[in-house]
């Protein structure tokens, strides 16, 4: 079978071939797509071929010089999962996504990590068209802290033909944030016929509903190959909880009496029969609604091809908050929303009441293009507008310091994030120059970017001065500041930033011999602002060194500028107090007033604000890598084909959020510096801030094997095994700055519980063993992951808990019982395995037996069926 290189014809085995033209079917970090019966060759033959981390022309995946996964859409489906961030974490052993991480917003858009680095630190592409990042930070999770990722999930997984993923450094060939890698989604281009699916499924415990819908059509636009291909997906999933019930001794206030020197205390009656899981709901994912719609067409006009492409998404999401225990240290006092508490005003919850964070979401981006020749250089040319808009409110709470006359729905704060990109490629292929043909690419790209934050409900943030009266529990205390389990956006904290990039590329790349590839390309960017400019490079190399044996290699530097919702970002949480009486009328290393009511606050600072300044801040700087990897792939034997890859990934100045840097009145009292600082903050604060305070070096080993057997009248069985393996480790910290140490000489800027997060906190392994068989109108797919050990760390080496490795097996069964209508059956880990239970739990709530970063969720067994009709 032949197949077609960059600028030659290869012949190999026949397996060889059809392997290589099966390619987006058969992904290198999961199972083949079920094998047809009769494959047409020339059409898989096409599938083999990437456009992903080459310029100008088309490389088979065997042929690449970087490792690429291409997942079908097939696979896509195969995997019962219904997010798209869900079905990634399925099949590429190096990609991690925690199953809960955090409270705030990072349940609803969770961070990922990408051979063990933040999901900012890789580039996410649509139809080869940089896709724009959320506009929710996230800010209170433990991996992936403070990134601002792309939302896969507001993409439609019914629109996607198939995913090629990079697995190396690419900052020269497309710019900022590529380097972990880059996943290039290619969106569907068929001109006829289309699909309709309904999935449903739940838990094995009978909770977190799962819904999904999806359709798809083409058709034929013009008379020269022109289409267009909309696509729709609706989920709606339940919420879920693993917690246990909680251990708190009394929800409701009980009695007290004493009769001749006895007291005795009597339970409220409504402690007996009280729901002892209600105050747990928190412990698991949350309700959420999403509409993604898409579409993709393509019209050839005289010379040209005219083509757009675009999705719109809404997302509507319902969670619980709850005290996660960012630092796991053991819980003391009461849980906000239990009856037992002062902020639950027997006025308003008699019986206590669970927070919700309510997020909404529109979410749009769209591209307009044309691609033509003139004098034989080859031209792309397009622009990309894309805007995430999210609403952030608090529903079923309250500002209890304003009494029973407080709202219970707020608006928290509204995020925006805009961008707009422009690109111009050309290539072209020069003949006669070297004794090979040299391919000759280049580009412009400009890119306007603006994040804003606007401020919440007054009643959101404000501390009024109501104090409980007698007769209730707490009497004559005042409630806790704020409301319960989230704050809302002071106009203090409000803001916006705006910056352009412009930047130029040159790619060029030629075969020096029939076996021998080389390739050089070389980037400048030019950033407004505090950014300034970068250049970064690369080289490739592939060496065929015996017909199905190759070498390939890159070396290259990168870049990540630092996004603006890290530029922008700023909260405030109030905490307060009664002062006490003499003689220990201190509060925060400053004298008090007994019974006097003090507030503080716990604030992330905007780096350019005099505060951050004040507390040794600077302005951010673009983090820089440098990317060495080193493979070989091997066809053995006929069905047999073998890739083994290592990197190193060196990042100097990784912008990460310091440690909390607690500041009493004395402290603040002692520095010249920061006396200042009183005036806003006369009982102290406790801040952080983002800074480039952190150098990582990482490393691993990608392998993967597949192997096809043809089973005659038994059908076809194809085989494959991947094993992902990084680590990483901190090179260097910055030095805490000398104004934080004259303060205090215990405070470090970056502790070790955040280096954990960083280094231990995500699988360092991760094993993908597949098998699909297929017969006639019958396939089944089984596949088993192993999750490496990982660390939940804590403010102290006694409270690390360490997460022993895991199974988890996915079977899915589908049978065609008409020609064009296919039903499946499947379950997402088959046999209920959990994490282990060994979390510091939290008493009130009963939540974090099982902790917080599991790699394949907490709630265990899932079981669906599926419903494909295809037209």
């Amino acid at each position: 079978m032949t197949f077609v290189s960059s600028s030659k014809t290869l012949k190999r085995s026949a397996f060889a071939g059809l392997l290589l033209a099966c390619a987006s079917g058969a992904a290198l970090a999961a199972e083949p797509i079920p094998a047809v019966d009769a494959p047409d060759a020339a059409a898989d033959a096409l599938d083999g071929v990437v456009v992903t981390g080459v310029r100008g022309v088309r490389r088979t995946v065997a042929d690449s010089p970087a490792p690429i996964d291409v997942i079908s859409s097939e696979q896509l489906t195969a995997t019962g999962k219904v997010g798209l961030k869900e079905v990634l974490n399925t099949l590429i052993p190096s990609f991690n996504l925690p199953g809960v991480n955090g409270g705030g917003t990072s349940w609803t858009v969770r961070a990922i990590t990408l051979r063990g680095l933040n999901g900012d630190q890789a580039l996410f592409l649509v139809n080869g068209k940089r896709r724009h990042t959320t506009s929710l930070i996230n800010n209170l999770a433990r991996v992936g802290r403070g990134g601002v990722p792309v939302d896969l999930d507001l993409i439609p997984a019914s629109a996607i033909e198939r995913i090629e993923v990079l697995r190396d450094g690419a900052s020269a060939q497309y710019g900022s944030d590529a380097i972990a890698g880059v996943v290039n989604i290619i969106l569907k281009k068929d001109t006829q016929g289309g699909a309709f699916s309904y999935t449903g499924g739940q838990n094995y415990l009978g909770d977190g509903d799962t819904r999904a819908a999806s359709l798809n059509f083409g058709r034929a636009l013009g008379d020269d190959g022109g289409f267009l291909q909309l696509a729709i997906n609706w989920k709606n999933n339940e919420a879920a909880s693993r917690a246990v019930p909680s251990r708190a001794q009394y929800l409701y206030q009980p009695t007290v009496t004493t009769v001749g020197g006895v007291t005795t205390v009597t339970p409220d009656p409504r402690d007996a029969t009280a729901d002892r899981y209600f105050w747990g709901a928190s412990y698991g994912p949350g309700e959420e609604d999403i509409i993604a719609t898409a579409y993709n067409a393509e019209l050839p006009w005289r010379d040209l091809t005219l083509y757009s492409s675009g999705t719109v998404s809404h997302r509507s999401s319902k969670k619980v908050t709850g005290s996660f225990l960012p630092n796991l240290a053991p819980v003391t006092g009461v849980t906000a929303g239990r009856p037992l508490n002062r902020n639950s005003l027997p006025e308003v919850y008699p019986n206590g009441f669970n927070a919700l964070r309510r997020i909404f979401e529109l979410d749009w981006q769209t591209s307009f293009g044309a691609r033509g020749e003139k004098a034989g250089w080859a031209w792309d040319a397009s622009t990309t507008f894309a805007q995430d808009h999210a609403q952030l409110d608090g529903q079923n709470t309250l500002n209890a310091t304003l009494g029973p006359d407080s709202p219970t729905y707020f608006h928290l704060s509204t995020h925006q994030f805009q961008q707009w990109t422009n690109n111009l490629d050309v290539t072209r292929s020069f003949e006669g120059v070297l004794p090979r043909p040299l391919q000759v690419s280049w580009g412009l790209e400009h890119r306007y970017e603006r994040f804003l934050i606007e401020a919440g409900d007054e009643a959101s943030y404000i501390v009024g001065d109501y104090v409980i009266p007698a007769g209730q529990p707490f009497a004559g205390l005042r409630p806790n500041p704020g409301l319960s389990s989230y704050a809302g956006t002071a106009p203090e904290d409000a803001g916006s930033a705006t910056r352009h990039s412009y930047a130029a590329y040159l790619d060029v790349g030629t075969d020096l011999t029939e076996n021998w590839y080389v390739g050089a390309a070389v980037r400048h960017e030019r950033y407004t602002g505090d950014v300034g400019d970068t250049t970064s490079g690369k080289l490739t190399t592939r060496w065929e060194f015996l017909p199905g044996y190759a070498l390939r290699a890159t070396v290259s530097n990168g870049f990540r500028a630092p996004s603006l919702g890290q530029t922008v970002f700023a909260t405030s949480t109030i905490s307060g107090s009664l002062c006490p009486a003499a003689p220990n009328n201190a509060f925060r290393g400053a004298p008090c007033t007994p019974g006097e009511y003090l507030t503080f606050p716990t604030k992330v600072l905007r780096t350019d604000t005099a505060e951050a300044k004040a507390l040794g801040a600077s302005p951010l700087k673009p983090e820089t890598s440098t990317n060495y990897s080193f493979g070989i792939t091997a066809e053995p034997l006929p069905r047999l084909r073998l890739t083994l890859d290592a990197y190193q990934i060196d990042i100097d100045d990784r912008i990460v959020d310091t440690s909390n840097l607690d500041l009493s009145v004395t402290q603040l009292s002692s520095q010249p510096a920061l006396v200042g600082l009183l005036a806003r903050f006369p009982q102290g604060l406790t801040a952080t801030y983002y800074t480039n305070a952190v150098s990582t070096r990482t490393t691993g080993i990608d392998f993967v094997a597949e192997y096809s057997f043809d089973l005659g009248s038994a059908g076809r069985l194809n085989l494959n095994a991947a094993y992902a393996f990084n680590k990483t480790k901190v090179r260097d910290v910055a030095q805490t700055p000398a104004i934080l140490k004259a303060v205090n000489p215990n405070l470090v800027l970056f502790d070790r519980q955040k280096i954990s997060d960083l280094t231990v906190g995500t699988p360092r392994e991760k094993v993908v063993l597949g098998a699909v068989w297929s017969r006639g109108a019958v396939s089944a797919s089984l596949r088993g992951t192993r999750y490496g050990e990982y660390t939940e760390a804590g403010t102290s080496v006694s409270l690390d808990r360490t997460y022993s490795p895991k199974w988890v097996a996915d079977l899915d069964i589908a049978w065609d019982v008409r020609p064009n209508t296919n039903i499946a059956i499947g379950a997402n880990n088959l046999f209920d395995q959990y994490p282990d239970k060994i979390g510091i739990v939290n008493a009130d709530q009963g939540t974090l037996q099982y902790g917080l970063f599991s790699p394949f969720g907490i709630t265990g067994g899932y079981y669906y069926a599926r419903l494909t009709q295809r037209f």
